[in-house]
């Protein structure tokens, strides 16, 4: 992998833990509830409302709101579009089960302290509780890629997509992972796949550019 590839897969890294630790905007007072935000999105409201809308649904909303969540990231507001991601990373952060929810916090607390064998156990205890709740595992996922685990890491999405298709997180994290691996290909593929699902995801698309570029210099250009 080169030199500026490596770096790419860095920041991605690097931006899978912020996404890990950063708290999501901040909620305005009067939001609404979820009704009126459901009936927001669906009436295709002015942007205002629907950034309102979107916002109440990353407090309050539940996996059936998902498919509005993630039709929001194609939103023709950037901001809605912003929120929208910050909503889904919110409601993909609750199990809805009170020790669930602890242990999460305590585990992306031990993330951001970079104690990864900490969070690895804390994520893995949240998975035998709540096997289903795919956030324990990509999060379990993001901890053995930054230990350097890779096959763990690939073996951790795939449970992911397994529970949530939509997953624009674990598709990237499949690319960072096939970076590392040198197969550049796989990379590209999974790339795209969470472009296709999230628009917004810069670092991914302007590493989808390098990617092209270097398996054209290779001679192995995919369309």
């Amino acid at each position: 992998m080169t030199a500026i590839l490596r770096a790419s897969a860095a920041g991605l890294a690097l931006g899978a833990l912020v996404v890990a630790t950063t708290p999501a905007f901040p909620a305005p007072p009067g939001l609404l509830t979820h009704e009126e935000a459901l009936q927001a999105i669906q009436s295709h409201a002015e942007p205002e409302a629907r950034r309102a809308a979107v916002q109440a649904l990353g407090e309050t909303g539940t996996s059936s709101d998902q498919p509005l969540l993630v039709a929001a990231l194609r939103d023709d507001d950037q901001v809605v579009r912003a929120m929208a991601e910050s909503a889904l990373w919110q409601v993909w952060s609750r199990a809805g089960d009170l020790e669930v929810d602890r242990l999460f916090v305590e585990g992306v607390t031990a993330m951001g302290a970079r104690m990864l064998r900490q969070a690895a156990q804390t994520f893995t205890r949240i998975i035998e509780l709540k096997p289903e709740f795919a956030e324990g595992w990509n999060k379990r996922a993001t901890v053995y890629y930054l230990l350097g685990e890779f096959d763990r890491s690939l073996a951790d999405c795939d449970e992911v997509i397994k529970r949530n298709p939509d997953h624009f997180g674990a598709l990237s994290g499949y690319g960072m992972i096939y970076l590392q691996l040198d197969q550049p290909e796989r990379a590209l593929d999974y790339f795209r796949r969470a472009l296709a699902v999230n628009q917004n995801l810069r670092q991914v698309r302007s590493t989808i550019e390098l990617l092209r570029r270097l398996l054209r210099e290779r001679g192995r250009e995919t369309t």
